[in-house]
């Protein structure tokens, strides 16, 4: 018997603006007077510096602490160490995932203050309370629990201007699957993404929202980030890629994209050089085969995709030649117990998925064809 309580968890305070990195401190005043900002060499330059000197001119003492790459269990040990010599009340993650799953694993060991700064919004994690933790040598190991949300998310949209176009698009494919897995858990009757309780109201509403924005304003955002343009449009979708996906996907729950996006970690080759968003988005158009989406509402999501430029086949994922056996591959640890799967409605086994790979791409081609 699963749990039968509904819970919905959230950061504690969720802020973004142009230039709000200038204006940090008073987001970060309340967690004390030193703040510890774990910060890889390339973000220091581009986001890190400006936030250093911002608290120091707003009488918060920044200790710089720069993260080596790989958000591994030994390199947290080391930020632990400097981050207990440095005596900081809060630790801040300035960048991208990994270093913000490491920043996350360093305020929680060190009973700090959590402050998160994306620079990229190519996903939904910087909400969330987990961390993704890898070996040295980047293999996956194991993932982190924690008892809270970060309790600030500062996103300044004029970074996010000036991040590479792909991190948006890649967060935007990402987005999509929200709320698409959170309706499928819920007329399964499944749990949250941690497994704890059921969804929410709150949250089935945020996935819901996070959609609509993707469909109202993805497009213009792409264009204004290509010109780097801190625009209305670029904000909306700053928001839905990390706050709407971020407590849509913690709240609602994960279902088969996801799976099957881990399950291509069953096969080599060039797909490997995707983001995890690109990877997404097709796991999104297999989601939408295996529940017998009609074509018609199919087809509107596959123009969304089409015209954000993420992938729908499978030679836009390197798998043009993929064999039976590869799907097979990935079906089989897409399906695994420990995988998300098991939350979608019905019985949902290997052949399954490989049938709604193979419909997927199909699919997608002749709607290709088709425009």
């Amino acid at each position: 018997m699963g749990p039968k309580d509904q819970m919905f968890t959230s950061p504690g305070r969720y802020v973004q603006g142009r230039d709000l990195l200038d204006r940090a401190a008073q987001y970060l005043a309340p967690f004390g007077s030193t703040a510890f900002i774990i910060s890889d060499d390339v973000v220091w330059g581009i986001a890190g510096q400006k936030l250093h000197d911002s608290l120091k001119a707003d009488g918060i003492e920044p200790v710089k602490a720069i993260f080596r790459g790989e958000a591994s269990m030994n390199e947290i040990q080391r930020l632990i160490a400097e981050a207990k010599e440095s005596s900081a009340d809060v630790v801040i993650g300035l960048g991208g995932g990994k270093t913000i799953d490491t920043a996350r694993a360093v305020a929680d060991r060190t009973g700090t203050h959590i402050a998160v700064f994306p620079t990229a919004v190519s996903a939904d994690a910087p909400t969330a309370r987990v961390s993704v933790i890898y070996t040295d040598d980047g293999e996956f190991d194991q993932y982190l629990f924690y008892d809270r949300n970060p309790e600030l998310v500062a996103v300044d949209t004029r970074v996010i201007a000036g991040a590479p176009v792909r991190t948006l698009r890649s967060g935007i494919g990402d987005a999509l699957a929200t709320a698409l897995e959170a309706r499928a858990v819920n007329a399964a009757g499944g749990n949250r993404m941690d497994d704890t309780a059921r969804p929410t109201i709150a949250g089935m509403a945020l996935a819901e929202a996070c959609e609509r924005t993707l469909f109202e304003f993805a497009e213009q955002a792409l264009h204004d980030n290509e010109n780097g343009i801190a625009s209305t449009a670029l904000a909306n979708i700053c928001e839905a890629n990390t706050l709407l996906s971020g407590l849509g996907f913690e709240n609602g729950g994960l279902g088969a994209v996801h799976a099957i996006h881990n399950g291509f970690t069953a096969i080599d080759g060039d797909i490997h050089h995707l983001t995890h968003g690109e990877k997404v988005a097709f796991g999104c158009v297999v989601q939408l085969v295996l529940m017998g989406t009609p074509k018609s509402e199919l087809d509107r999501y596959l123009g969304f995709l089409e015209a954000v430029g993420l992938p729908i086949t499978l030679a836009d994922i390197h798998l043009a030649d993929a064999t039976d056996e590869d799907l097979r591959k990935i079906a089989e640890l897409a399906c695994a117990p420990t995988e998300t799967m098991k939350q979608m409605p019905g019985v949902v086994d290997p052949s399954d998925v490989v049938e709604a790979i193979k419909a997927a791409d199909s699919a997608a081609r002749a709607f290709r064809s088709a425009s």
